[in-house]
């Protein structure tokens, strides 16, 4: 067997000093001698590289460099002696090589492309200079238009210089998993050095311009006059509408475009602004453009009607906006008065509340009876299963694999959130106002008129919070104002007092048709009735006022305890305790309720300790436990899979930091309690409802598993030449498009860079900042540095020949498997696992719009077609 023994390097920071070893070697050809020296003995790439004291990846980047180097005064030679006067075959004989290298040699092409590599040094060298911290990681070689490879040995180059190349994490603010960043550094750079500058991480090609935007990405605001705004009092029906702003039609600074209404806040003199969901009218007073409805009463101080600007020009209204434009009648761009509430374009506007999930949720299912409980959570795990079962059938193994990691992904989730399968026609939809309407009705357009339905409100205390309505569509007050809604229904006023003390500033429920009363639903509690939170539990002077953090942390506990107590069988009269002081946690803050003294009178530690143990308990069922969050030791983003079980296996970092008390601890990160228990069961207190639950979470867990399972005995597709040839020009295309994917890469990390640092400066502001006000911060900051940055990934769209040369082997598996990594899964899925689809034909396309131009709701033009309602407004958005 052959002797590994260690050689020095011409420069290196790493374990082995300069001329270490018995037979150190100080140029590219001496680095190459030994290489060659060593893999004639033998010896394996890995030993080789072991040998000397480096990894395989450096010894590979080295060898390309030392391989250049020789090339290079190979080709120096052969010019230097062809400028002498000596034929190809002289040379050949003079440099010991044949003559056909010679000619190689002197090719101008062969010789720029040599250059190319110290020509990308030199572009990382600058770069480095003068921004000091460059983002070196995957997709800056197509920013750079080089291959990966030479990206990597141009920076090895500038690493035997002396640069530093380090890795650093980067937590991602949508998913909290962390991205790892490779940067090139000055020589001399500690990894520390970068971890407290990892703002100043750069790309090579950034600019710094901004616009004169915020840094959440806002224009100065557009308020309008105050003298432009009606406000209806209470005691003149605006307790009715409260929230709800009416616009005049047609003018331009308050255009909704297509929309019949939307979440909107609107700024007012520069001071205040209006919060609520904005819809025209056509019962504006002269002289006004706004109706602003309030509950307060004439008289009172303006700052009690209107809210008031937050001096903080990245939020002043204290949510994630989006701003619009409107071109005016001169032709010129205008910003528009109404801040549309969302960061997505689209959200907060009429169609965006019917995109929203179409499941059952644990707090809702929990509360009805087992029976149905058990009914949707099999149709549930049945859909699941079958889905599994597609794509086990599938012939393509490396598009089969890429779709089962991505099933055990989705399936581990489902198995946290508890998720239940809809009910027949189910949909969220936001609430609107119509005083027209009778108290037991309910204008909802994508429903059938006459049915019954229930309304189903997130959170909600109990079956009595549920609203039994019957569909009006034929209301000419909703009809006329909001048509075929989208996704809004119109109740009275009266109803949103049933509904755990809804509003309507965007307030959704799910509407569930009801005829059959599968839903359960009760009367209301006599111990809420005229419960007014206000007059029962005022604030006393010097009283210190709820925090909003403090208000988030009490409502998550009495929230809990509800679902604890009506899973365990708390009378009416217990569950009434817990209801009325979770509505005087919500106003808490608000009108400064004396909370704690309604702690005591509702005896919540006493129902705590009888129904979750003890009085300090938190959560005790399964359903509450679930989602509770728990800290886990810091972990590798990579997994590997435990071949007997396809459980996924994580390895600690091992990263450490100094707490404030000057302890060295482990660094930690977020997850939930059902996440990390292989048995559903260890968080059940043993009821029925818990263990139809935990049968469900613990089966989709195994369907994560046994495909996990599977992808480790699946081999890839194989390549296909003839294939390759055969689609050769969409080989092509989809190497273009997949190069244009990986270059949003170094984008998304510089943009989550930014949003982090956004996000620390926020913090530091405001220590005391809610988990909901962060949540916000996080999507806007993130949204607006996406925006700056351009990072946009265009999802690999990949079309019906694209598809065949797949299928052909015609892409390399490595290539195929980052096709698919940039593909949409649900377009993926759509491709792999084709379905017979509801088409709708040109005869009723017409017939559809005609029937909506006469004023037939979604719900009638769909039963007259005999297609679902979501057939019908999908093809009539199209």
């Amino acid at each position: 067997m052959a002797t590994i023994k260690h050689y020095g390097i011409k420069r290196r920071s790493g374990r082995y000093p300069w001329g270490s070893g018995k037979d150190p070697f100080q140029s590219g050809g001496d680095f190459l001698s030994v290489y060659n020296d060593l893999k004639a003995k033998g010896l394996s790439q890995t030993e080789i590289a072991s040998s000397m004291g480096m990894n395989t990846r450096e010894m590979r980047q080295l060898r390309s460099i030392a391989n250049a180097e020789k090339r290079a005064a190979d080709a120096a030679l052969a010019y230097r002696l062809k400028e002498k006067g000596y034929s190809n075959v002289a040379i050949g004989k003079r440099m010991g090589i044949n003559e056909s290298s010679v000619r190689s040699l002197l090719d101008p092409s062969l010789k720029e492309k040599a250059a190319s590599t110290q020509a990308t040094a030199d572009v990382l060298k600058d770069a480095v200079d003068n921004k000091k911290y460059i983002d070196i990681g995957v997709g800056v070689e197509h920013q750079l238009g080089v291959s990966r490879t030479k990206l990597l040995t141009a920076a090895a180059i500038l690493k035997e210089q002396g640069y530093e190349e380090h890795n650093i994490k980067i937590q991602q603010l949508g998913t909290g998993k962390f991205t790892t960043v490779k940067v090139l550094c000055p020589p001399g750079t500690t990894f520390g050095d970068l971890s407290r500058n990892r703002d100043k991480i750069s790309l090579i090609d950034e600019y710094s311009e901004d616009g004169g935007r915020t840094f959440l990405g806002l224009e100065p605001i557009r308020s309008v006059d105050g003298n432009r705004v009606y406000i209806r009092y209470g005691e003149e029906g605006g307790v009715n509408k409260d929230g709800v702003i009416e616009l005049r039609r047609g003018v331009e600074d308050l255009d909704m475009g297509d929309a019949s209404y939307a979440q909107v806040r609107v700024g007012v003199d520069g001071k205040y602004y209006m919060k609520g969901m904005a819809m025209y009218s056509n019962d504006i007073p002269p002289g006004y453009d706004i109706v602003y409805n309030t509950t307060k009463k004439r008289g009172s101080p303006i700052t009690d009607v209107y809210k008031e600007m937050s001096d903080d020009p990245d939020n002043p209204f204290g949510s994630t906006l989006r701003q619009k434009h409107y071109i005016d009648a001169n032709g010129n761009e205008q910003l528009s008065a109404l801040n549309m509430v969302g960061s997505k374009p689209g959200a907060g506007e009429e169609g965006a509340w019917a995109d929203w999930s179409r499941t059952l949720s644990s707090q809702v299912l929990s509360k009805q009876s087992t029976g149905l409980a058990k009914q949707q959570l099999n149709l549930a795990l049945k859909l699941k299963q079958e889905e599994l079962d597609e794509i086990m059938s599938l012939t393509n193994p490396t598009v089969k694999k890429a779709l089962l990691l991505a099933y055990a992904d989705e399936a581990d989730a489902a198995s946290v959130h508890l998720k239940a399968a809809a009910l027949p026609r189910q949909a969220n939809q936001v609430l609107l106002p119509f005083t027209s309407i009778k108290d037991n009705e309910v204008y909802a357009p994508n429903f059938r008129n006459g049915e019954t339905v229930v309304l189903v409100r997130h959170p909600h205390g109990g079956t009595f919070e549920i609203p039994t309505l019957v569909v009006n569509n034929r209301n000419a007050e909703a009809k006329g104002l909001i048509g075929a809604a989208k996704d809004a229904v119109g109740i009275n006023p009266k109803v949103a007092n049933i509904l755990s003390g809804a509003d309507f500033d965007g307030d959704t429920v799910l509407v569930i048709p009801n005829n059959t009363g599968r839903i359960r639903t009760s009367k209301a509690l006599d111990g809420l009735k005229n419960f007014d939170t206000k007059a029962a539990y005022p604030g006393y002077p010097g009283m210190k006022v709820i925090s909003p953090h403090a208000k988030q942390m009490e409502m998550g506990k009495v929230s809990n305890l509800i679902t604890d107590m009506t899973i365990r069988g708390a009378s009416p009269d217990e569950i009434a305790r817990a209801v009325r002081h979770s509505m005087v946690v919500i106003d808490a803050e608000k009108h400064g309720l004396n909370y704690k003294q309604s702690y005591l009178d509702n005896g919540i530690g006493q129902l705590k300790e009888k129904y979750q143990g003890s009085s300090t308990a938190g959560a005790a069922t399964l359903i509450s436990r679930a989602k509770s969050t728990v800290r886990v030791p810091l972990r590798k983003q990579n997994y590997r899979i435990d071949p007997k079980t396809g459980k996924k296996i994580y390895e600690e970092t091992g990263e450490t930091y100094v707490n404030a008390k000057g302890k060295v601890v482990k660094r930690t990160q977020t997850s939930t309690k059902l996440a990390e228990v292989d048995d559903a069961y260890r968080l059940s207190s043993g009821t029925k409802m818990e263990s139809l639950y935990a049968d469900h979470s613990n089966s989709l867990k195994a369907l994560a598993n046994k495909a996990r399972k599977t992808v480790l005995g699946t081999k890839d597709i194989p390549y296909s030449p003839s294939a390759a040839k055969t689609f050769d020009p969409e080989v092509r295309a989809l190497k273009k498009k997949l190069a244009a994917a990986e270059r949003n890469a170094p984008k998304e990390r510089k943009a989550q860079i930014a949003a982090n640092k956004i996000i620390k400066a926020k913090r530091e502001a405001n220590p005391h900042l809610t988990t909901d006000q962060l949540k916000k911060i996080k999507a806007q900051a993130l949204e607006e540095s996406r925006t700056r940055y351009g990072a946009r990934k265009p999802n690999i769209s990949i079309t019906d020949r694209e598809w065949l040369a797949i299928q052909a082997g015609a892409i390399s598996p490595t290539r195929l498997r980052n096709v698919l990594a940039n593909t949409d899964t649900a377009k993926l899925k759509e491709r792999a696992l084709p379905r017979k689809r509801t088409v709708m034909t040109p005869t009723k396309m017409t017939r559809a719009r005609t029937m909506a131009a006469t004023g037939y709701t979604p719900s009638e033009i769909a039963d007259a077609l005999g297609v679902a309602v979501s057939t019908v407004t999908s093809a009539l958005e199209g």
